[in-house]
């Protein structure tokens, strides 16, 4: 056992324990120590299968057939059914995560992007895509922040991606009723025409789904064929 890093989080020192994984990934940095890490509570269980959601906090009334009552309302909509394919999340949207994410995104911590990079290389892996598109941000809220947290999450991560995307208004989403959220159609546009069928989108928190909805509806008019995403956060 030994200690040569601070936790990015709360700067203590981190601990590393050998362990046959550490010997196997020799070049995975340890950036969280273990009291910060037990607090990144891992999405596992009965989840929906459409958008990750767990199950186990729901009232049975509030499912059918594994999916959740908010996926139904998405697929039983004929302008939003089969649109987005699949969600994955890898963590509940907690109290620790969303400060966690607040000083990643608005506070411009850009190094805690590494937090996550070797879970999503690791899941990535398990998926079958053809290009990732990051979720983008509106120019306003660009130069708010000084860089797009989905394309920083790619970027420390290693893997490529390509900006099909662009965002058409500025307002946030989250400011909406939902109702709103639907009837508003332009939220995204193509920058390109579409070069693969097989799309992973990325972004960071999966709440009503409304945003990557948006985001699968016009890449599913533009021609692909299936359209997943993966969000570090299920709130």
């Amino acid at each position: 056992m030994f200690s040569n890093e601070r936790c990015y989080v709360c700067l203590s020192d981190v601990v590393s324990r050998i362990t046959w994984e550490t010997l196997l990934y020799t070049d995975q940095k340890q950036t969280i120590c273990g009291s910060c890490q037990s607090k990144l509570i891992q999405i596992e269980g009965e989840t929906c299968f459409k958008c990750s959601r767990p199950l186990q906090k729901l009232a049975k009334e509030y499912i059918d057939h594994g999916m959740c009552a908010d996926c139904q309302r998405w697929e039983k909509d004929p302008a939003w059914k089969g649109v987005l394919d699949q969600n994955h999340s890898f963590y509940e949207y907690n109290d620790f995560l969303q400060e966690l994410l607040a000083k990643f995104k608005y506070r411009g911590d850009y190094a805690l992007a590494e937090i996550f990079s070797e879970k999503i290389r690791q899941f990535i892996k398990t998926v079958d895509y053809d290009v990732i598109i990051p979720i983008p941000l509106s120019d306003e809220r660009l130069q708010e922040r000084g860089f797009n947290q989905t394309e920083a999450l790619l970027q420390v991560a290693n893997l490529p991606y390509k900006i099909l995307l662009k965002r058409t208004h500025s307002e946030k989403q989250s400011k909406k009723t939902r109702q709103e959220r639907l009837q508003n159609a332009a939220v995204f546009e193509m920058t390109e025409t579409l070069p693969a069928k097989k799309i992973l989108l990325l972004d960071d928190i999966y709440t009503t789904g409304s945003t990557l909805h948006h985001a699968a509806k016009v890449l599913k008019l533009a021609g692909a064929e299936k359209v997943i995403s993966i969000t570090i956060a299920r709130g």
